[in-house]
């Protein structure tokens, strides 16, 4: 079972991946085969240990928008060590918790089961896929280690055992509060339902209407869908027309057969959960004139108005909008379309910078191991340097240090500039 599995997922890489001309030849599948076709022969391959081996496969790729997942029950505890870290120099700092109550932030991890972390820096670059410190993503490194050697902000240091703890629930936030007497600030962690922007802008129309300064909050976002965001558009512009060139996002897609069939699959499904009639409608015409009007035909440009015109609002006349690399998908076209509206700063550091190859389709075997894998490329690929850095780049880059973990660095820097552009417009 596992070896079709196995195949199947490889022949998909080959073939209905969007990336799979760029990536020719960077992996090797008859590794990986002969080593899950072994362990099957001896009966000791387990679910665990083939998303395993399915995982290191797919690292060859080195697309962070490629995941393999194991399909757990309802029943089943989602786990994780209980803590987050963000390495900078030659420590990996603590910013959050999440169950483990024997840390604090700013704790710092020097080791794990003795291996200093610049080994292991070294020793785990493919996984981390990643050459700055501050947007690397240890989560699943650490769980493949016992003990940590930590350094507590009082300076003592102890080694200790890792646990793991349940994972909460993600808990979505879309809030609008004021935090100055001219200044809101928008929170939002993601874009997956557009009518949850649409009812927060309408219960907070007369506050963004008398507002001179909006700070929006994108450091966490975990994307969704860009049409979630459209409601939200005409506040991110000036009150007279924009024309805004949107060839950066041109894209090839993919539209195979297999793409085809799962991907109208899914936005068949997608539009029975949805009320949004303007949304359904978005749908609709993707579905029809995409994947149905394409099927079969391979890598096609699909190329909509080269220009977008868009009339925005006089309030808020300042925005500051905050971005990190835990904003992704979405998130960085939200923020490639904010840097477009002279009326707002972009702040922080870049976002993820995952949509070289997005438009996921999620494939399911047995309904116990799970693919998801991009199905259109950017066309700007062709013209970007080897080596250039990933994400949408702030306007105002501003390094990550274990100075955020105990003070809002990039919430200051913010108000900074909206006091400065208020003073300069008095």
């Amino acid at each position: 079972m596992y070896t079709d599995i196995f195949r199947e997922l490889v022949d998909i890489m080959h073939h209905d991946y969007a990336g799979y001309l760029d990536k020719k030849g960077w992996h090797n599948p008859e590794e990986f085969e002969s080593k899950i076709m072994e362990l099957e022969r001896n009966s000791n391959l387990t679910p665990h240990s083939f998303l395993k081996i399915v995982e290191d496969y797919l690292l060859d790729f080195q697309d962070p928008h490629i995941f393999f997942n194991l399909i757990q029950a309802e029943t089943q505890k989602k786990l994780d060590n209980g803590f987050r870290v963000r390495r900078y120099q030659d420590k990996l700092y603590v910013t959050t918790l999440s169950g483990e109550k024997r840390l604090k932030p700013g704790d710092a991890i020097l080791s794990l089961n003795n291996t200093p972390i610049p080994e292991l820096v070294r020793k785990h670059q493919r996984e981390l896929m990643e050459m700055k410190a501050e947007r690397e993503d240890w989560r699943k490194i650490i769980r493949n280690y016992d003990v940590a050697e930590i350094i507590h902000l009082d300076g003592s240091t102890e080694f200790m055992e890792l646990k793991e703890y349940e994972k909460p629930e993600y808990v979505p936030q879309h809030t609008i509060t004021k935090v100055a007497e001219d200044t809101l600030c928008m929170t939002l962690t993601d874009f997956n339902e557009p009518d949850t922007l649409t009812t927060l802008l309408s219960k907070h129309e007369q506050e963004l209407a008398a507002t001179k300064n909006l700070i929006i909050d994108v450091r966490i976002n975990y994307g969704g869908s860009t049409l979630a965001y459209q409601s939200l558009e005409k506040y991110l512009f000036p009150d007279h027309k924009i024309t805004i060139d949107m060839q950066d996002y041109f894209m090839n897609f993919n539209i195979t057969d297999r793409n085809a069939d799962f991907m109208i699959q899914s936005i068949n499904e997608e539009l029975t959960k949805i009320d949004n009639e303007e949304y359904r409608n978005s749908l609709t015409r993707w579905k029809e004139e995409v994947w149905v009007k394409h099927r079969g035909k391979g890598l096609v440009s699909i190329e909509d108005e080269e220009e977008y015109e868009i009339t925005g609002t006089k309030s808020p006349k300042h925005i500051v909008v905050l971005t990190d690399n835990y904003c992704g998908s979405a998130g960085d076209i939200f923020v490639w379309l904010c840097k477009k509206s002279p009326k707002i700063t972009v702040l922080g550091r870049p976002t993820m910078g995952v949509n070289d190859y997005s438009n996921l389709i999620d494939i399911k075997w047995n309904n116990q191991f799970q693919l998801m894998y991009p199905t259109s490329r950017l066309n700007q690929l062709d013209k970007r340097k080897p080596g250039a850095e990933p994400g949408i780049k702030s306007e105002i880059y501003i390094p990550w240090t274990p100075e955020h973990i105990r003070k809002d660095i990039d919430m200051c820097c913010a108000m900074e500039i909206l006091n400065e552009k208020n003073k300069a417009h008095r």
